[in-house]
């Protein structure tokens, strides 16, 4: 089924999937949501590394590539972006989507669509200190090569997704965190928290983005 595009509180686009009752970002603002998650609690952690590897689970819209490019574009720091999706949308739908008008970067349009239509598993540049990968597998299935600095996890919520937020992938996630790396969510459950900290995170509670009271960050000591 098509997803249906809807405006979030901020302007935004979300994508809304009827038949599994879920949005793809916060209808209180998407590009506020993620700017809050991911990028002012995951990466600006990592403001003084010349270089930094990014694991994003659940590439969904492109939105926090996206805004992780942006962000980036002016720094002399490298990252090696990596994102898994298992279930990629249309073309026809990505381009409906009004994050580059919304974020006054129409300039960044054909980098955006660049990220949708990139190879599967093939590592390309964007910029120099930009490098952009897709998976296309899901959590469960993936093996990771690697071990990365952040995580995004992004991917759809315990209610409608829990084999994603298992302590056996959560063990592998952790497995794939680097020493001193961290992993950035939006959901706060007490289950979730309870899980990050079994499988060896350190747990932090922050402030959520609008509509949400709290999001998660959690440190591989």
């Amino acid at each position: 089924m098509k997803p249906e595009l809807i405006k979030t509180a901020d302007g935004s686009h979300s994508l809304f999937l009827k038949d599994l009752d879920e949005h793809y970002h916060s209808v209180h603002g998407a590009i506020q949501e993620s700017k809050h998650v991911f990028l002012q609690a995951g990466l600006s952690q990592f403001n003084d590394k010349k270089s930094i590897s990014i694991l994003e689970i659940g590439f969904g819209t492109g939105l926090n590539a996206l805004l992780t490019f942006i962000e980036n574009k002016n720094s002399n720091r490298v990252i090696d972006y990596t994102t898994l999706e298992a279930y990629p949308l249309e073309m026809e739908v990505v381009k409906e989507l009004n994050y580059v008008q919304e974020l006054n970067a129409s300039d960044y349009q054909s980098i955006y669509l660049k990220m949708h239509e990139s190879e599967w598993e093939t590592k390309i540049s964007i910029r120099p200190n930009f490098n952009f990968t897709k998976i296309k597998n899901t959590l469960q299935e993936v093996s990771f090569l690697q071990q990365y600095d952040l995580i995004y996890f992004d991917a759809f919520g315990p209610r409608v997704q829990p084999e994603l937020w298992t302590e056996e992938v959560f063990t592998k996630i952790y497995n794939a965190t680097a020493a001193g790396g961290m992993l950035v969510t939006y959901c706060a459950k007490g289950e979730v928290k309870r899980t990050l900290k079994k499988v060896g995170f350190v747990l932090e509670t922050l402030p959520g983005p609008p509509g949400k009271r709290e999001m998660i960050r959690v440190t591989k000591h």
